[in-house]
């Protein structure tokens, strides 16, 4: 039987039709008990149809999680919570890891040996929530097939199957796509693949990293968010002579007011970190060994590094399933509110996912931990049971630095909501700062660096609730402890009307 023709019959077969158990010998029963039982025999198309079953790579098909990244982690834990996953369910992805909690990469996974850095497994979902560690024990515990080092690269629709990169065939009933982002990179012409460069989105990058930070003397961090400062703050710990370039005018634009971006610039000036503010660059040099030795910028200027680590950014990792449906504005694969995609039986979570962002009537796609764990919870509970509210995030987003002992200042800020409006910045950085953002007499997002953990529970309440406040009274406070009283106080009169 040609292959052509076994996979047009699996297209025909239900999806729900299960032959892990093989086919089932019955005798019927009868009054004439003294009979010989006769063993039933298939008839010829049901024989048909177990071959081409048989012929699928995967055992568990009625929902198949395409990738291997906190969406994934938490989608698995949502789907045993709810007793669906052993021998239903089936991952794969392209690390030869099971799902792990990615900010650790980033932050305390590059910290030298001496500074006690995260390893696995230490860090496998959902610990960053506060769940159990699941290693790949845990996934074979709980009947979870794990399809490791084997990206998908085709998708049928019409047959509902999946192809990877090795060869295999995969049916599913029920897709979630769960692919997450990828990084920009620099394009090879003018250097952006050159040995000691550099870039972070899994372990063998980070591992990768390590190798070069152990015997390099200057780094070179390209980009002004969140990779370059926690990349930047590990490499203080490393004693390195490091740089960080960025085009724009200070450190983290897209939710940083000038004022607020200067404190922490001064903290990473204190910790040795040069700053190239305003750059743009024009190629990365090599040595005669092919290793990068210089950033080579727009305005002539040069600045000599053995090391650069490229984090300007990531793009939503769509391939191979384009024609789901993509959102052109924020990019990703556009879904509802409970991440269903336009085709029947697909969802779309996490990073990779263009959801309605209920509070603020706008199309978003979110590339954080926190909406990966939570979309991923929402979309499964929708999914399996009769939970059909509509997904309702409050941007949230955080970062962790200088965390390593011996540090002579460890710094965590959160923020919760949205940077719109005029910004009214309390505190002076020892060790408290806030920001509250105020639009048409409403607060609608807050910043807190260095808060008690009772400040910080206090911050997507206020994001939320979005109170009517007076800004000449936060102007006037005297402490970050005093504005958040008054936001406190704007929150329960808002809550009494």
């Amino acid at each position: 039987m040609s292959s052509v023709v076994v996979r047009r019959l699996m297209a025909t077969m239900p999806n729900t039709m299960s032959f892990k158990q093989g086919l089932s010998l019955w005798c019927p029963q009868s009054a004439a008990l003294n009979r010989i039982p006769r063993v039933s025999v298939p008839s010829r198309s049901f024989r048909r149809s177990f071959v081409a079953a048989a012929s699928f790579d995967n055992e568990n098909r009625e929902y198949v999680v395409v990738g291997g990244g906190n969406a994934a982690g938490y989608a698995a834990r949502t789907f045993v919570e709810q007793g669906q996953a052993n021998g239903k369910l089936c991952i794969v992805t392209k690390e030869p890891y099971a799902p792990y909690e990615r900010p650790a990469l980033t932050k305390a996974y590059l910290f030298p040996l001496d500074k006690k850095p995260a390893r696995l497994p230490g860090f496998h979902t959902c610990v960053g929530a506060g769940g159990e560690r699941q290693t790949p024990d845990w996934y074979k515990e709980q009947g979870i097939e794990m399809l490791y080092e084997d990206p998908v690269t085709g998708v049928d629709i019409e047959k509902q199957t999946l192809t990877t990169n090795s060869g295999k065939l995969l049916k599913y009933g029920t897709l979630i796509i769960a692919t997450g982002c990828t990084a920009s990179r620099f394009p090879e012409k003018i250097g952006g693949n050159l040995p000691g460069v550099h870039y972070i989105r899994d372990v063998a990058d980070a591992d990768s990293l390590i190798s070069s930070l152990g015997k390099a003397k200057k780094l070179v961090v390209v980009g002004g968010g969140y990779i370059g400062m926690e990349v930047a703050a590990a490499a203080v710990a490393w004693k390195l002579d490091t740089t960080i370039i960025f085009p724009e005018e200070h450190l983290l634009s897209r939710l940083f007011t000038p004022s607020l971006a200067q404190k922490y610039e001064q903290l990473y000036q204190d910790n040795g970190v040069k700053f190239v503010k305003g750059a743009k660059i024009k190629h990365l040099e090599s040595g005669p060994d092919g290793r990068v030795t210089a950033v080579k910028l727009e305005d002539g200027s040069s600045i000599e590094t053995d090391t650069v680590v490229i984090g300007i950014g990531a793009k939503p990792a769509v391939s191979p399933f384009d024609m789901v449906g993509l959102n052109k504005t924020v990019g990703g694969i556009e879904v509802d509110g409970q991440f269903r995609t336009s085709i029947p039986g697909i969802f779309a979570i996490g990073d990779v996912a263009a959801f309605p962002l209920k509070i603020y009537n706008r199309i978003a796609r979110v590339e954080h931990v926190d909406h990966a764990r939570k979309s991923a919870q929402h979309c499964i509970k929708s999914l399996l049971t009769a939970h059909t509210h509509t997904y309702d995030y409050l941007p949230y987003f955080y970062s962790r630095v200088f965390e390593y002992e011996g540090s002579s200042r460890k710094v965590w800020w959160q923020f919760f909501g949205d940077n719109v409006g005029e910004a009214v910045e309390v505190g002076n950085f020892d060790p408290k700062v806030a920001t509250f953002w105020i639009d048409s007499g409403k607060l609608k997002g807050v910043l807190l660096e260095s808060g008690s953990p009772e400040e910080f529970q206090l911050l997507p309440k206020l994001a939320r609730s979005q109170p009517s406040i007076d800004k000449a009274k936060l102007q006037n406070a005297s402490s970050v402890e005093e504005a958040l009283e008054i936001a406190q106080a704007a929150l329960k009169t808002e809550a009494a009307v």
